[in-house]
């Protein structure tokens, strides 16, 4: 299994797969051909159905047009074989003549990959790739997750995971300061300074905190979905539950800053162990692969800041997957707003729900974390394609189709 550097990348929103990917890809694509006159970049499948909505194309020519002039070419009815995230970039002399071509897929997370090359599977730095053999080792050296990181990682991974712990609480505080409606044209306005404001107002504890934490969540994903500066957990779409979950857990109970990044670094490797499995896709297995995982990194985080035992641990891991299996992934107008930065509040506090269950019990349970990222992984293959992230069906149609009268 390979570094969890994988599952925390920084970058610029509003999606990991539909506009850091693709950034990333016409960068590489630019290196190896700057000599063209001209670009012509195709986009196949779920990239093409909702790249407008996520920024693909202006991520694109962004890096290109400065180099050349660039064209877009929309093929949103064509699925290549690899995955659906697919592009083809083209270089062209004056005369027309073609100088490259560069086919890639973006496969979640910001990561990159074709039939030649797959950064996801980069140097195997881990010697297991499952939950179960992790929790055996652990067993056998009376060690805990995070030490288990920081042995295959090496020290440097805490300097790596400060940086990551950085720019989530730069993106909580740039949405707790920013109002008004999000881009794109839907007409949603933020609402998390709001939020923060009405939790603080209430008297009761359990009320007021998990008012902070929607607070906390909705900042991150409207800064994402403004095109802010994230960082990915395991993804754009999601990155607002792990830094909410985090967040509210310092701020509330003064957890040192050590104590966080050992939690990260916990939650990048469940995260890790899905990624390597199945996918944190939502083009490929829909939303259960991005607020599912999401919700499972936050409860293990918070369950190891609460003294949880290994096996309760994995227990409030595997609950926050199980009870999101079959999520789909159906963004209205392709942008990464509706429903997903709801989703990111609803699943940062119910991150916290799966650690306060699991905190009950003392870690024993039938379905494994392993099992469950395997039935995620055939339910995610098993769902249509409209609803993976390509806006073709579900909300994304239903709401486009009714436009129920509003209530005012």
């Amino acid at each position: 299994m390979e570094t969890i550097k994988q599952i925390f990348r920084i970058g610029s929103g509003p999606s990991s797969s539909h506009t850091m990917g693709p950034r990333r890809a016409a960068e590489q694509f630019r290196d190896r051909c700057p000599q063209a006159k001209r670009y012509d970049v195709t986009l196949y499948g779920s990239l093409a159905a909702t790249g407008k909505g996520h920024m693909t194309d202006a991520a694109i020519l962004e890096t290109l047009t400065p180099v050349a002039p660039t064209e877009i070419l929309w093929k949103p009815d064509i699925i290549l074989p690899f995955h659906p995230n697919g592009m083809k970039f083209e270089g062209f002399d004056d005369t027309g003549k073609l100088l490259d071509t560069y086919t890639v897929f973006s496969i979640g997370g910001g990561t990159l990959a074709n039939e030649d090359f797959n950064e996801q599977r980069s140097a195997t730095i881990y010697p297991d790739s499952r939950i179960v053999d992790i929790m055996h080792r652990l067993h056998e050296e009376d060690t805990t997750y995070w030490e288990y990181v920081e042995h295959y990682e090496g020290p440097e991974i805490w300097d790596y995971l400060a940086k990551i712990w950085d720019v989530m609480q730069q993106a909580i505080h740039s949405g707790l300061n920013a109002e008004g409606v999000l881009p794109g044209g839907l007409g949603l306005r933020r609402k998390a300074a709001l939020y923060k404001v009405k939790a603080e107002g209430y008297g009761s504890a359990s009320i007021k905190n998990r008012g902070l934490v929607y607070a906390y969540a909705l900042a991150v994903s409207e800064h994402n979905a403004s095109g802010g500066r994230v960082a990915t957990a395991p993804t754009c779409g999601s990155c607002g539950v792990v830094p909410a979950v985090l967040y509210h857990l310092k701020t509330s109970r003064n957890f040192p800053e050590q104590s966080i990044l050992r939690a990260l670094a916990t939650a990048g490797l469940f995260a890790n162990v899905v990624r390597t499995n199945a996918s944190i896709s939502g083009a490929e297995v829909g939303c259960q692969g991005e607020i599912g995982v999401a919700c499972a990194m936050g409860a293990a985080a918070a369950s190891q800041l609460f003294g949880g035992s290994n096996l309760q641990i994995e227990y409030s891991a595997e609950m926050a997957l199980e009870h999101h299996l079959g999520l789909t992934c159906d963004p209205v107008c392709g942008l990464v707003q509706i429903p997903c930065i709801e989703r990111n509040a609803f699943a940062a506090a119910r991150a916290l729900d799966a650690n306060t269950y699991g905190t009950f019990s003392d870690g024993r349970h039938r379905v494994s974390f392993d099992q469950v990222v395997e039935v995620m992984r055939k339910t995610g293959h098993d769902l249509p394609s409209l609803y993976r992230e390509t806006s073709a069906g579900g909300l994304a149609t239903e709401y486009s189709a009714k436009k129920p009268p509003r209530p005012w």
